[in-house]
């Protein structure tokens, strides 16, 4: 790699490395496949019962073996090559997603009962969940390998931002496509999308494995990770604060229930819903690269998190199209802002041979809050409607933080400004 040499703060300074560059397509691609692929199946689902509660499944599905398997998984990744095991994920996720472009054809199942269509979809879901137990601990563990410790805050930054973006275009697109192409099709962009990942990740060279304890038994591995987490009070307080956020803030998972039932837009004014969240995370992209969160970083998570709260609220309440689309963006504004600050802050405090069971922890506090949040949501609106439910997770929300900021003032006043020095002066 050539070295930076620049007192400046440079916005763009990881995007000189030629390999994140391929990273940021690799993890675009992934996220934005896994993301479009799981809001076609909601709606296929919907479309099948009717049930907002079918929705909340999807997610129990996928985050029942994902938590189960991430400790596990994140011991796996510590002790492996970081690149032959994403090859294996992605090939994992590539195989599901032709599965249910099979599903979804209507030459393939036209002779079906739904009941069967829904229950392999099902299977097909859980068998997904697996692949991600490992997917995300091994993509964290893989950008420090990519790049110098003293990049590690503008690539948090840039990574991100574009796993936000993903986040979010790809269930916009889902949106679209399904009133253009269908929802057969739909899946196929999907199946796309996996191979242009496995594309990019050709790219990447292999890594050394950077792991003094090669061989440690899994109790002693997965002990002194989980015993990093709970005892370091900021990386603790980060992921669960979004977690919170996630697992009550869970509005989108019941975006076909108000796109049909409520708002009565159909699948296109759906796809605007969707699309709405990704402009405000392409504003955050922006913004943060060039505004550092890492000052008062504390302050910075814990406004964002409100302001989602407060966004959630005025989406379950709005009975008027573009308010909605309105309040879906700040909150795509605000989780991006969230997302960046997380990151950055599991970067710069985790030891490099601790990052797969670190990615894991965080998998199990973050990234599975997004399915539980989609049954928590799909539960709940089935106990006491729709709207309801969204109210009360975005109330749960703002008195998280609420709480968090009268309670936690060591987290509330962080400030990562001398780590970020600490890592620009290391070479």
């Amino acid at each position: 790699m050539e070295e930076i040499k620049s007192n400046k703060p440079d916005p763009y300074q990881a995007l000189r490395y030629r390999e994140f560059n391929v990273f940021l397509l690799l993890r675009f691609a992934m996220v934005f496949a896994w993301s479009m692929q799981f809001i076609v199946i909601e709606w296929e689902v919907y479309s099948l019962t009717k049930n907002p509660l079918s929705l909340g499944i999807i997610g129990l599905m996928e985050v029942i073996p994902a938590v189960s398997m991430a400790l596990f998984a994140g011991h796996i990744v510590d002790q492996r090559e970081k690149k032959g095991l994403l090859v294996k994920c992605i090939l994992g996720f590539s195989v599901i997603s032709f599965g249910l472009f099979l599903l979804t054809w209507p030459k393939i199942v036209g002779g079906w009962s739904s009941t069967v269509i829904l229950y392999s979809i099902y299977a097909l879901v859980f068998f997904g969940g697996l692949v991600r137990a490992f997917l995300g601990p091994t993509i964290f563990s893989l950008l420090s390998l990519i790049i110098p410790k003293k990049v590690y805050p503008n690539a948090a930054t840039w990574s991100s931002s574009v796993w936000q973006i993903g986040a979010v275009m790809g269930p916009a697109l889902a949106g679209f496509s399904i009133n253009w192409i269908g929802v057969h099709w739909s899946m196929c962009l999907v199946f796309g999308f996996s191979l242009l990942s496995l594309v990019a990740l050709s790219q990447i060279s292999k890594k050394p494995i950077i792991n003094p304890k090669i061989g440690e038994s899994i109790k002693d591995s997965l002990t002194e990770g989980l015993t990093f987490v709970f005892r370091n009070q900021i990386v603790l307080g980060a992921l669960s604060l979004d977690m919170i956020a996630v697992l009550f803030g869970g509005a989108v998972a019941l975006l076909p229930v108000f796109a049909q039932d409520i708002l009565k837009v159909g699948s296109e004014g759906f796809g605007i819903l969707r699309a709405a969240p990704a402009v405000g995370a392409f504003i955050t992209m922006l913004i943060s690269a060039y505004v550092p969160l890492y000052k008062n970083a504390g302050k910075k998570l814990l406004i964002a998190i409100f302001v989602f709260g407060l966004s959630i609220i005025l989406f379950g309440l709005s009975t008027y199209f573009w308010l909605s689309v309105f309040a879906l963006f700040l909150s795509g504004l605000a989780d991006g802002i969230s997302v960046v600050i997380r990151q950055t802050i599991l970067q710069l405090k985790t030891p490099d041979h601790m990052r797969g069971r670190v990615g894991a922890v965080n998998s199990i506090f973050v990234g599975s809050s997004n399915e539980l949040g989609a049954f928590e949501s799909g539960a709940t609106a089935k106990l006491m409607g729709a709207v309801t439910s969204v109210v009360f997770g975005g109330s749960i929300t703002l008195l998280t933080v609420v709480v968090t900021a009268l309670k936690s003032p060591t987290f509330r006043n962080l400030d990562l400004h001398r780590d970020m020095e600490d890592h620009q002066k290391l070479d």
